[in-house]
């Protein structure tokens, strides 16, 4: 039986590039390459594909400066090809068939949609949500309102746009909001970017800090309660995994807590929560993945109120597999390994793809 042939797909342009880089890692170690022949392919913050033979990445046991080396055929993606969907930009290398594209990119550039469209157009089946999954997934502003108007409970937040920012009314948001506050990119993940403010200049600083990753914002009021995250898994039909608890050991789950620090946050896995508050968080994250036409895998980040109430805070359509990311870590709590984890994902890729591929193109006359 000849082996799949898995497109690992990493890097990136966004602030998450360096996360990517290590969720990479993993996946290489993790994938059974007795079922896959793994096909490298690594963007780099410019934005060029590149394809190389082995992971050739610099300082890689440090997530704080691993970089991805910048050797490596430059790559370019041809629509509609029988023979192969990749070739070198020099047009001596074709890399062949590939089976399925893991796309483990993180944030703009890559788990927003854009990368998704190329594929679909390239005709190559690829692991994780579609275009308007990953697109609503990715915007905190759109993804908040979809959810509400699914009577999906959220906390309470305001949007700003770069239009807006010379005219925001502060006393108007922590009228509203309360104080303190979250202030965040709407279309970044990993925590870059935000801020949590205590006063109006902390309010401002934040405002300012955040525009600079993104021409959108959201403020979020700050929820009392515990942090809680539950993996799902799968496409018509999702499962959701046990959920686990987040303890920050600083003043928020940081980018540093989540990839660089070990000791940045305390990870309880599973959560200690009665067996029937467990399968309302499951129910929950379940109804805000099929809510935001997830895909695939998503990790669904929630917050449980110290009176019972729980709220999705976001999803994140292509979450870390760094080795301290909460997304694998739940499923093997659940008893689902890394290893099969990733038979799984793959598997639900090609099938999406086939009932794609079934579907008619043209009107019968």
């Amino acid at each position: 039986m000849s082996k799949i042939r898995v497109g690992l797909l990493f890097g990136g342009k966004s602030a998450e590039h360096e996360v990517s880089l290590q969720s990479a890692k993993n996946i290489l170690a993790a994938l059974d390459k007795n079922q896959y022949e793994v096909v490298l392919i690594g963007i780099d913050k410019g934005g060029k594909w590149r394809w190389s033979q082995e992971l050739n990445l610099l300082n890689e046991n440090d997530p704080g400066s691993i970089q991805l080396d910048s050797g490596g055929q430059e790559l370019a993606i041809v629509p509609g090809a029988e023979t192969g969907q990749m070739i070198s930009i020099d047009g001596k290398k074709d890399l062949g068939p590939i089976d399925v594209i893991f796309p483990i990119l993180h944030g703009p550039f890559g788990e927003d949609g854009t990368v998704q469209g190329l594929l679909k157009l390239a005709n190559i089946p690829f692991v994780g949500a579609g275009v308007l999954g990953s697109a609503v997934g990715m915007d905190k502003d759109v993804m908040k309102r979809l959810l509400k108007a699914d009577n999906i409970p959220i906390a309470d937040f305001l949007t700003f746009t770069y239009a807006d920012k010379g005219s925001i009314d502060y006393g108007q948001i922590t009228d509203r909001l309360g104080l303190p506050v979250f202030v965040k990119p709407a279309n970044l993940g990993s925590s870059v970017g935000i801020s949590k403010a205590y006063d109006r200049a902390g309010l401002e600083k934040a405002v300012h800090y955040a525009f600079q990753y993104d021409t959108k914002i959201v403020i979020e009021e700050n929820i009392q309660g515990r942090e809680l995250e539950c993996s799902v898994l799968g496409n018509e039909s999702p499962m959701a995994s046990l959920p686990g608890e987040v303890l920050p050991q600083t003043d928020f789950y940081s980018y540093e807590a989540k990839y660089i620090d070990e000791n940045g946050a305390l990870l309880e896995i599973p959560a200690k929560l009665p067996d029937e508050k467990t399968r309302e968080v499951q129910q929950l994250a379940i109804r805000a993945y099929r809510s935001l036409c997830c895909e695939g895998l998503a990790r669904v980040d929630l917050f449980l109120r110290e009176n019972g109430e729980v709220l999705v805070n976001e999803i994140n359509t292509l979450p870390g597999f760094t080795r301290i990311s909460m997304y694998p870590k739940l499923w093997e709590a659940s008893g689902l390994p890394c290893k099969e984890l990733l038979d799984q994902l793959i598997r639900f890729a090609l099938e999406s793809f086939q009932r794609e591929q079934e579907l008619k193109t043209n009107v019968e006359k």
